[in-house]
């Protein structure tokens, strides 16, 4: 059961190396301890090869880049490829620039990601590629909906064979998915979107678990999706009067917190394609 890789997390406390965007470093950070892991940061090209040297697992999240963190983000990529290291890419804001595209579309060719995670229009757009790289047919809608759920399956199994990475599509319906099975996940609340960065959190969070669960990527990754889903669903009903995003943002960390293995094995709504 799922609630199995979030107890691998509390028992092993993965230290995952994150090269994550300035807007979320810190609630980063505070998810990965309270799921169970161990947070470390740097992006600097000089130390990043130490610091991913010493860790299990890192977070590549390019949603504020520069040339210097570019740099550190294929040198760390390519020590943590080198060690074994469970690597997953987070590409924010893919398609909405130049640059973004094209360095999330280079990481995929130089690195080797365990996992590829983000909403259904950045998939789409690594799936089509940049310049003169094609990808697999990406001729899915912007939204995962119950009426575009089976050609939203097909994609993202396609595009997860052709990468050899899990593929996590996150949005109101969750698709996360090898070349061969997709767990469909239901879990969170609308709400989650009025926070800043819980996508950022998923990515260091799911990170954790990949380290966590070596011998069960796919499920760690479904488990970790669960995981945020469900802390959105118990954050929200923790809500009071008064309470606004701010707190919305710190009840959902405090559910992850307090999640255990019976919690997440009940909370968890997935079916498996």
């Amino acid at each position: 059961m799922l609630g199995d890789c979030l107890e691998n997390v509390r028992k092993k406390v993965p230290l995952v190396h994150n090269i994550t965007n300035y807007v979320t470093v810190n609630d980063v950070a505070n998810v990965l301890l309270a799921c169970g892991g161990s947070p470390i940061m740097s992006d600097e090209p000089e130390d990043v090869e130490d610091i991913t040297s010493i860790c299990g697992g890192l977070n590549i999240n390019i949603g504020t880049l520069n040339q210097s963190s570019i740099k550190g983000m294929f040198l760390a990529g390519k020590k943590a490829n080198e060690l074994g290291h469970q690597v997953l890419l987070d590409p924010v804001g893919a398609g909405a620039s130049a640059l973004r595209t094209n360095t999330a579309v280079k990481l995929m060719d130089e690195v080797k990601f365990t996992v590829i995670r983000g909403n259904i229009s950045e998939i789409k757009t690594l799936a089509l590629g940049s310049g003169t790289t094609k990808g697999v047919d990406a001729d899915v809608a912007d939204a995962v909906t119950e009426e575009t759920l089976d050609k939203a399956v097909k994609f993202v199994k396609d595009f997860a064979k052709k990468n050899g990475s899990i593929v996590a599509i996150t949005g109101a319906i969750d698709l996360v998915a090898d070349g061969e099975k997709c767990y469909v996940i239901r879990n969170g609340r609308p709400e989650m979107g009025k926070i800043t960065g819980t996508g950022c959190q998923l990515s260091g969070m799911m990170t954790a678990f990949l380290v966590a669960n070596p011998d069960n990527l796919l499920e760690g990754a479904a488990a970790a999706v669960c995981t945020m889903g469900l802390a959105g669903e118990i954050g929200w009903d923790n809500m009071q009067a008064g309470d606004g995003n701010s707190t919305y943002r710190n009840r959902i960390i405090d559910a992850i917190f307090n999640m255990d293995k019976d919690a997440l094995d009940k909370g968890a709504k997935y079916e498996i394609r």
